[in-house]
């Protein structure tokens, strides 16, 4: 397959191609599309607002952001997002990864599903939230030609990403509900699930040790 799509160079590197064989050895097809077009997304975006960034750093973040899904890389009490973040770490270390590049990795990826505060961040970090919210939920759609759109669908196809997404997120969600306070994840049991019951910050509030 080209390493160009859309105009945008999928990195080569011998790292690039170990972590692109290891999540594709463990996540099912569409996820794994999904992956690489949220690089792909991600450095369109990048590209469109004329910011620099690690192409190598941004593909391995988006490569293993939602590797916490998959049954072998969840943890019993972490948010997914953590568990992928952690996952992309250690993959980093075994191969001599710089601590602060390692980190910025670690970052991408656990702040995902963050609303409000990627885009704030390091290119790596903004750019990766970027192209997951641009390939689940269609921001910036417009923003983005026809032509590189149907490029990159091309060389990704979705695989009727929509309703395989949500299950496996809704799987996730349901094997630890506690990890999705405070986060978007709570929302895939209410969909499955509409007896779901989120927790709510005003009880925690009232419930808490304090006399008042």
């Amino acid at each position: 397959m080209a390493r160009t799509i859309a105009g945008i160079r999928i990195p080569d590197s011998v790292i690039a191609r170990q972590a692109e064989e290891l999540i594709k050895d463990n996540e099912p097809e569409f996820l794994f599309n999904h992956s690489v077009r949220v690089y792909l997304f991600g450095a369109l975006r990048g590209q469109h607002l004329k910011q620099s960034y690690d192409e190598e750093l941004l593909y391995i973040a988006s490569l293993f952001h939602d590797l916490g899904l998959i049954d072998s890389y969840t943890s019993a009490a972490e948010r997914f997002e953590v568990d992928g973040a952690n996952a992309a770490r250690d993959f980093l270390n075994g191969h001599g990864i710089a601590p602060d590049k390692i980190s910025l990795v670690w970052e991408a990826i656990a702040l995902h599903t963050t609303p409000g505060i990627p885009q704030h961040m390091r290119p790596e970090i903004a750019l990766t939230r970027a192209g997951v919210r641009m390939d689940v939920v269609g921001t910036d759609f417009e923003s983005f030609t026809a032509q590189h759109r149907d490029e990159v669908i091309a060389a990704y196809p979705r695989h009727d990403f929509k309703n395989a997404f949500i299950d496996i997120q809704a799987s996730s969600a349901r094997s630890k509900p506690m990890t999705t306070f405070g986060t978007i994840n709570s929302d895939y049991i209410e969909w499955v699930d509409p007896g779901f019951k989120r927790v709510n910050q005003c009880e925690n509030i009232l419930k808490a040790p304090w006399k008042d």
